[in-house]
């Protein structure tokens, strides 16, 4: 596995853990109080955070382990990887903008900003789980 697919694997399993942490902290004061009571922003905040930084920690962990198990491996991006990014990125930042539009429009019909910080979460979280599902299938099958 190169360097590339490497760096999607772990963003992509984290991504998904970091999520499911928020939904374990959030959705079951959901369901016993009233949205507006429903501490949420420091539990989003924090799995964001975490999430970047435990991509990166995994990334360079995972880096070093390939690298000294095959030394000689590639172990920098090629232009494979690059077009393969680009192109996740494109798939990705769709829903990045859904989410966007969605927290908008919850504002302009002046929902709670519990909806709102969620709905803007869950296009990011839409956008780094597909993107980053797009990169694997490119990975394993190549640009189209």
């Amino acid at each position: 596995m190169g360097y590339g697919e490497r760096n999607v694997w772990s963003g992509l399993v984290l991504s998904v853990v970091v999520v499911s942490i928020y939904l374990a902290l959030v959705l079951p004061q959901l369901a016993e109080r009233p949205v507006d009571d429903v501490a949420w922003q420091w539990p989003m905040v924090w799995c964001i955070v975490g999430g970047i930084v435990a991509t990166i920690a995994a990334s360079i962990l995972w880096g070093i382990v390939a690298g000294i198990r095959d030394p000689g491996e590639e172990h920098r991006s090629d232009v494979r990887d690059r077009d393969i990014e680009r192109m996740g990125d494109r798939v990705g930042q769709a829903f990045g903008a859904i989410g966007g539009i969605a927290g908008i429009v919850l504002a302009m019909v002046d929902a709670e900003p519990f909806w709102i910080g969620n709905a803007i979460f869950v296009g990011f979280f839409l956008s780094a789980t597909l993107g980053s599902v797009a990169r694997l299938v490119a990975y394993r099958r190549g640009l189209v």
